[in-house]
């Protein structure tokens, strides 16, 4: 027999042998609120083949509040905002940084400092590593909502915040918009900027980051200070292309999407979309939103009372077509998260304390039938270790 028909041979033999062979499990990390029966941060088993998470996580990792989750691109540590404030157990705002196991992807608390505010709900790590940019919202009106620069030594060794950013608030809700509110901290795909939502000021802050200045990093970018939202909108969470030129935020308070595009070093919004159905007369509460990993496809998750998640095509410029509406099948769908292979969906649902894992076609970008319905006390967060 010719060389090339045996290589043809084991060369088919070992494909077939992958097909049958199900795919590793992967690390999930859940990230919760600690009030009622959930003590930290859960890590379990994933099977991308059928869809399923473990019945029971293989660590459980003692921490207050750790409802925002930040695994570095290595998958060595993975960070955390600790959501506490006032009337709580610890009523301090701290973030935690965890050194993860390469065997066994368990967690262990490497250090921990102070926020410098109250209820920290998000945090994003500048490209090279070495600060993290944190969000505190602050419920309470006064101090308000702040974001917080804090430095990263030798990836676990978090240092006390070196910059405090403050901002004015819109005032435009009586109740929630008395101060600033800061909901996230996004870092640009290029890291040259970093956008605060801060859902009390009805505004986007926009700075540039200059590593070489490590105790002033931060500044507001000349070019686009801040971006103007509509008033009593609430922005919350921003989301960008992989290449930087499109970029897409939720308005929590008025239930919209915003399609931005940029255009000469600017974000300018060129769409605005709503969540709910025509005629919906509910409470609104958008949320989380992330981007399919080849860009197609944006999913938003709409809390108050409609708690769906909204599916949507996303068209060469940027601009958004609505696919379907899906229920969440809970309450508060605060976050969720696109497995690896793209073929699930996992909904956290804080307020009826569940993960729902549902099937999505990768190439129709539909959201499909539902295969589990896990019991997890608050979850808030969910993400895949690299």
């Amino acid at each position: 027999m010719e060389k090339h028909v045996i290589g043809s041979m084991i060369l088919g033999a070992a494909t077939a042998l992958s097909a049958a062979t199900p795919a590793a499990t992967q690390t999930l990390l859940v990230g919760t609120y600690t009030a009622g029966d959930s003590e930290g941060i859960h890590v379990y088993d994933f099977d991308p083949q059928r869809g399923r998470i473990a019945p029971a996580p293989r660590q459980v990792v003692a921490a207050e509040n750790p409802s925002w989750l930040v695994p570095s691109p290595d998958g060595r540590v993975v960070y955390a905002v600790n959501e506490n404030g006032p009337g709580q157990a610890d009523p301090v705002g701290r973030v935690s940084a965890f050194r993860v196991d390469p065997a066994d992807h368990t967690l262990a608390l490497a250090s921990q400092v102070r926020s410098l505010g109250a209820e920290p709900t998000h945090a994003g790590l500048s490209r090279d590593g070495r600060f993290l940019f944190v969000a505190n919202y602050s419920v309470a009106p006064d101090p308000g909502g702040t974001l917080a620069v804090v430095p990263v030594a030798d990836a676990t060794a978090l240092q006390p915040p070196v910059q405090v950013k403050t901002h004015r608030a819109s005032r435009v809700d009586p109740e929630r918009q008395q101060s600033p509110h800061v909901h996230s901290a996004v870092v640009s795909p290029d890291g040259a900027r970093v956008y605060a939502q801060d859902l009390g000021s009805d505004r986007i802050y926009v700075y540039r980051y200059d590593a070489a200045r490590p105790e002033l990093p931060l500044s507001r970018d000349p070019e686009q200070p801040e971006i103007e939202l509509p008033p009593g909108s609430g922005p919350r969470h921003l989301v960008f292309a992989a290449d930087g030129r499109h970029a897409w935020l939720t308005l929590e308070m008025s239930g919209e999407v915003v399609a931005f595009a940029r255009r000469d070093g600017r974000l300018e919004a060129v769409q605005r979309v709503p969540l709910a159905a025509p005629g919906f007369s509910g409470k609104n509460g958008a949320a989380a939103l992330h981007l399919s990993a080849d860009g197609r496809f944006l999913y938003v998750s709409n809390r108050g009372t409609a708690n769906e998640l909204v599916s949507f095509a996303v068209g060469d410029d940027g601009r958004l077509e609505l696919l379907a509406r899906r229920s969440t099948e809970g309450e508060e769908p605060r976050e969720f998260a696109l497995a690896p292979d793209g073929r699930h969906v996992l909904v956290a649902n804080q307020r009826s304390d569940a993960i729902v894992v549902m099937r999505r076609d990768p190439q129709t970008g539909l959201i499909g039938e539902t295969v589990q319905v896990l019991e997890v006390d608050a979850p808030s967060d969910l993400k895949f270790l690299p």
